[in-house]
């Protein structure tokens, strides 16, 4: 055991009564080390210092940790989050630091929440998580707790967290706790759904690292806290809500791309679907992006030798959304006589979701790949992205001001930032465009909604076809 420590009160084990416990976290008797202050372990970090009053975040970028540790957040959009980080470091509740191992020491809580990516290989890639444990290790000690947060494979607390730690710290392993509680955060509204929006689950590898995280997050949130019998079963509940998502939305891509056979408005048919209580058909889209839903069924075929065939098809579809995007483009110009290998397209939304700087698995990649592989002169714009991250994808960057003094012969949505909304469509000659998200209303060109066809179009471009306008959607289910 290392013997290097501060004075700290460890609630695993605690003889303390449950009363005292929580009353010792909320004083500071229980310090909190938050590995990672990404864009949602920035928004925990913050309200245990609320709660706690005695947090230390750890990241390994120096930059990061700075503007925290100066008060500031690195963090866009995410409503209340400044204020907050700059109230916790101003009244010495929050710090950050780049020294895991001394954090670590300091620490008797420990909440990991790092990335855990796939491989090229759509492995999962702990290495992250495991450098966060070896530094944990270093500093582990009798009482201490370690709570994951990151979405890990099904197993990974029980199977590499408890063995891993104890080998590695000297401390027994009935003399710490472990628990898994999934982050169940979304971003724009993490502050949010930390303390509020959602019930908390957790579950331990033991009962009592049960018992500790139960108590824990009772403190963080005002909503009820699930325990699950153990901490597999908690990681496969993040895991499940990811897969639902992929596999409800590729139904809905799937029922988009038959919509031209059909003859029907299939955003349409959906929302009225959705009226039924026992119906919750999500939206179609170009494509399913971030670092979360088009990962996480990989999370758990790695770990299982079962045959997975429904998990495996939902991902082909959804991956097959940007060609199909790219593809009807192609289509729909041609039905104007125009080829789109002379033509040149603005793609509209290059990360993943609107709001937020994040490109991982965008979907607006494989939309630019295809419409380069078809000949299309391809520009993009992002008001989240600076020109060099627009320009990794194979496009042009073009700034929204800039965008009307472009020759374009199409665009597509696929991304709808909000920035979008004040593009003046008039000053554009006879465009055809992609609406990948069902958000433009009557633009007066030639619109092919994903999903709900062609809308919002005059008589001089589609003859007689006059479809009526979709509803307008977030992206998340129809109702």
């Amino acid at each position: 055991m290392n013997s290097n420590r501060q004075t700290r009160t460890g609630l695993y084990g605690s003889a303390l009564a449950p009363d005292d416990q929580r009353r010792a976290f909320r004083d500071g008797a229980v310090p909190v080390a938050v590995y990672g202050l990404g864009k949602m372990g920035l928004p925990l970090a913050a309200v245990y210092a609320d709660v706690t009053g005695n947090v230390v975040g750890v990241d390994i970028d120096a930059d990061v940790v700075q503007t925290v540790n100066d008060g500031g957040c690195h963090v866009a959009k995410e409503p209340g989050l400044p204020e907050l980080v700059a109230e916790q470091v101003e009244c010495g509740a929050f710090r950050a630091t780049t020294d895991s191992v001394a954090a670590a020491r300091s620490a008797a809580v420990h909440v990991v929440i790092v990335p855990t990516p796939l491989t090229e290989d759509r492995e999962p890639d702990l290495a992250a998580f495991e450098a966060v444990l070896d530094s944990i290790a270093d500093g582990l000690a009798l009482g201490d707790t370690v709570i994951v947060e990151c979405t890990v494979p099904p197993g990974t607390s029980a199977d590499l967290v408890v063995p891993y730690l104890e080998s590695k710290s000297g401390v027994s392993r009935d003399e710490f706790g472990v628990a898994f509680c999934p982050e169940r955060t979304s971003s724009g509204r993490a502050l949010r759904d930390i303390t509020a929006s959602h019930p908390k689950v957790v579950g331990g590898v033991d009962s009592e690292s049960t018992r500790v995280a139960a108590l824990l997050y009772g403190e963080i949130t005002s909503n009820e806290v699930i325990p699950v019998c153990d901490a597999t079963t908690a990681e496969a509940v993040k895991l499940f809500e990811g897969v639902y998502r992929d596999v409800n939305i590729a139904l809905a891509n799937e029922l988009a791309r038959v919509r031209d056979d059909l003859g029907i408005d299939v955003t349409a048919a959906i929302e009225a679907a959705n009226t039924q209580p026992y119906c919750n058909i999500h939206a179609p889209g170009p494509g399913v992006g971030g670092h979360c839903i088009p990962w996480y069924p990989y999370f758990i075929t790695s770990r299982v030798e079962t045959e997975t065939p429904l998990l495996h098809t939902a991902r082909a579809v959804n991956d097959s959304m940007p060609t199909f995007t790219a593809d009807t483009l192609r289509d729909e110009l041609a039905a104007t006589g125009r080829d789109i290998a002379d033509s040149t397209v603005a793609v509209l939304g290059v990360t993943y979701r609107p709001g937020v700087a994040e490109t991982r698995a965008t979907p607006a990649a494989g939309v630019i790949d295809r419409l380069c592989d078809l000949g299309a002169t391809v520009v993009a714009a992002d008001p989240m992205l600076d020109a060099d991250s627009i320009a990794s994808f194979g496009a042009t960057p073009v700034s929204l001001s800039a965008l009307a003094e472009r020759e374009l012969d199409a665009v597509v949505v696929v991304t709808p930032h909000e920035e979008f909304d004040d593009i003046d469509w008039a000053a554009f000659d006879d465009l055809v465009v992609i609406d990948g998200r069902g958000t433009l209303g009557d633009i007066g060109h030639r619109v092919y909604q994903i999903g709900g066809g062609p809308r919002g179009t005059t008589p001089d471009t589609v003859g007689s076809e006059q479809v009526p306008q979709a509803t307008e959607t977030d992206g998340g289910p129809r109702r």
